[in-house]
């Protein structure tokens, strides 16, 4: 699971990228005028950014100019109805990690994305374990001992990002921006809530949480040990 944000002002097109990647379980935030994109961009955290060329307000090569220059580091597919060489070469110095033309099939749009979240330490391909614990984003599904355990979407992404960063706290308030909608009426207590329904389904009795509290700071889960 990824939070990607898309900006792009064709409707049709936007609504059609992100239910396919809403499709591979990841949570998709629209964007339709380069201010707003940017503004997004500096407020939020994205796991990877969908950004169209052609848009009202702010052109997507000036957004992506304007997020690197303010230090933002979040994997970039730019893509355009442009396909010439100077335009590819305009948004790859514009700071873009990988440039797409129109038409293209959803299918690409999917894999593109994948690449770039292979290529960054947040959210590596492969299957994750903690303890008796078997994460698999492919397949969305959760195993304890080899018995499936079930999951409701938000506990799985709750569970799998602190997973995909082994020993690092984080704050409610961190989890609220990484695993939830930018736009989200949740609260800390929601965070509390889905992390506590978590241990209730995959801790062992009797021996110490999945998830760690550390006093003050926030949650963790620890890297398995061999």
């Amino acid at each position: 699971m990824a939070k990607i944000l898309l900006v792009e002002d064709e409707q049709d097109l936007a609504h059609l990228i992100r239910n396919w990647l809403e499709r591979e379980h990841h949570l998709v935030e629209l964007s339709e005028n380069g201010h707003d994109a940017l503004c997004s961009m500096e407020l939020n955290k994205y796991d990877v950014i969908i950004l169209d060329i052609m848009l009202p307000g702010m052109n997507g090569l000036e957004v992506c100019r304007k997020y690197r220059q303010a230090k933002g580091n979040t994997p970039i597919l730019m893509i355009t109805a442009k396909n010439s060489i100077d335009d590819k070469e305009s948004g790859l110095d514009a700071g873009a990690d990988d440039y797409l033309t129109k038409p293209f099939h959803l299918k690409e749009v999917a894999a593109r994305v994948r690449a770039l979240l292979r290529r960054g330490i947040s959210l590596p391909s492969n299957v994750l374990k903690i303890r008796d614990i078997t994460i698999d984003p492919v397949d969305y599904k959760v195993t304890k001992a080899g018995l499936e355990i079930h999951l409701l979407p938000q506990e799985f992404r709750l569970l799998e990002f602190l997973a995909r960063h082994p020993n690092q706290v984080f704050s409610a308030e961190d989890l609220l921006s990484s695993v939830w909608e930018s736009d989200t009426p949740a609260m800390i207590d929601t965070v509390r809530g889905h992390i506590k329904r978590i241990r209730k389904k995959l801790d062992t009795p009797g021996a110490s949480s999945i998830i760690s509290n550390v006093y003050g700071l926030g949650y963790k889960i620890e890297s398995s040990r061999c």
